[in-house]
């Protein structure tokens, strides 16, 4: 779990928003962040999680109190009360945002707060492996175009840019082209495609991969490379497979074959 943070002041007392990644479907640890210097026994205390308007957790002097909870959070929170960390079960992509934690104090009949922290929680959806396909049929011959197309799904946050890299007698060229994103209006999740049309190359292998951007603290994911072109040993031998070392071994299988007529 990475946390940023960055300093704040809530009524008076200094609070602290820590940014929390959490995966999707994944159990998030939201802290109250409560160094308890003076040794306070919980029983004294009164703790509550919020989220905007929403109550998503109350302990009340050590027994947690599910009424005034807001109805998505039933069943989906517990405290663990040895590390003052709220635990949100399940976190879904609309569970992101700023949770305050409020601790009050009974002090002469009347409750003061005494700490306040809050989390800004960021929810994370791998995207499955980039993966190029190829959208007409047919025969492919040297010098005409082919259309590909690279799609990766079910991700969240969104993506920066979908990139392809092209490469050909150990050169890499990398082209940028239209990246399409969707969101599921149900679920959130991201899918994205981006497509490319490129000349057959003649008596030459080509590599052509797909590279999912998905930003600095994220990474990228790159697909399977897919290698086209004609063998450089046979200009009847075209070949289109998942890599170069696919087509090196059919070329080398043709090789065999001429060799033993």
């Amino acid at each position: 779990m990475e946390i940023l943070i960055s300093s704040l002041f809530v009524q008076g007392i200094a609070a602290s928003v820590h940014q929390v990644k959490s995966f999707l479907n994944h159990t998030a640890y939201l802290s109250c962040y409560f160094p308890n210097s003076q040794k306070t026994d919980i029983k004294d205390l009164r703790i509550f999680w919020q989220k905007d308007d929403e109550v998503v957790h109350e302990v009340y002097y050590g027994q947690e109190k599910h009424d005034n909870l807001s109805p998505k959070y039933i069943n989906r929170t517990k405290m663990d009360m040895d590390k003052w960390t709220l635990q949100l079960l399940n976190a879904e992509i609309v569970d992101e945002g700023q949770y305050k934690c409020i601790i009050q104090q009974t002090e002469k009949g009347s409750p003061r707060v005494i700490h306040t922290s809050e989390c800004l929680l960021n929810v994370i959806a791998n995207y499955s492996q980039p993966e190029i396909a190829q959208l007409h049929g047919g025969e492919l011959k040297p010098n005409e175009y082919l259309n590909l197309s690279c799609s990766s799904s079910g991700g969240y946050p969104k993506p920066k840019q979908m990139t392809w890299l092209i490469s050909h007698e150990n050169k890499t060229r990398r082209s940028m082209h239209h990246t399409d994103i969707s969101q599921d209006a149900v679920t959130k999740l991201y899918n994205v495609t981006s497509k490319l049309s490129i000349t057959v190359p003649a008596n030459t292998l080509t590599n052509i991969s797909c590279l999912l951007h998905l930003g600095e603290q994220l990474g990228s994911l790159v697909s399977v490379p897919l290698g086209i072109g004609e063998s450089p040993f046979a200009h009847s031998n075209f070949c289109m497979g998942r890599s170069r070392a696919h087509c090196s071994r059919a070329d080398h299988r043709s090789q065999h074959s001429q060799g033993s007529e």
